[in-house]
């Protein structure tokens, strides 16, 4: 595979961009819905309320990372939530996984954040092998809940 560059996504990678995010959907059950996929991603580009990385080589983007500020007030500071890591299936097993989160990290770092926080799920023990290479710890300290609101 040839060079693979790490950047922020612009609005001229909605099309193709929305395309790996429904992929990405899809890989966690939910219905293909391309229209959907590029709402919900134009609304981060335009709002600016989520920090994008892409992955590409030549015209092609690879993979993604979508993460989310937030806060922590127990140690009163800013953090990452990394929500989305995502890599199309033609290209995995090329490191692109890790360079993602590497640049998310470094990204993390320039913008001056504590920490960087991520959740997977239980049975994704390929993305969990990564985190855990990537000296990602898991959380043994606190268990975290969730609740649908359905409007």
């Amino acid at each position: 595979m040839s060079t693979i560059s790490i950047r922020m996504a612009s609005d001229s990678d909605l099309t193709n961009l929305a395309k790996l995010f429904d992929a990405y959907r899809q890989f966690y059950n939910q219905p293909a819905d391309i229209e959907r996929a590029r709402d919900f991603i134009g609304e981060r580009l335009m709002r600016n309320d989520s920090w994008l990385l892409v992955a590409q080589s030549h015209d092609e983007l690879l993979g993604f990372c979508q993460m989310y500020p937030s806060f922590s007030s127990t140690t009163t500071s800013r953090i990452a939530i990394l929500n989305d890591l995502f890599v199309a299936q033609n290209t995995r097993s090329k490191g692109i996984g890790k360079l993602l989160m590497r640049a998310a990290e470094d990204l993390a770092k320039n913008l001056g954040l504590s920490a960087m926080e991520l959740a997977t799920a239980i049975d994704n023990q390929t993305a969990q092998a990564l985190y855990e290479q990537l000296d990602w710890q898991r959380d043994k300290n606190f268990y975290y809940y969730s609740k649908s609101i359905h409007n």
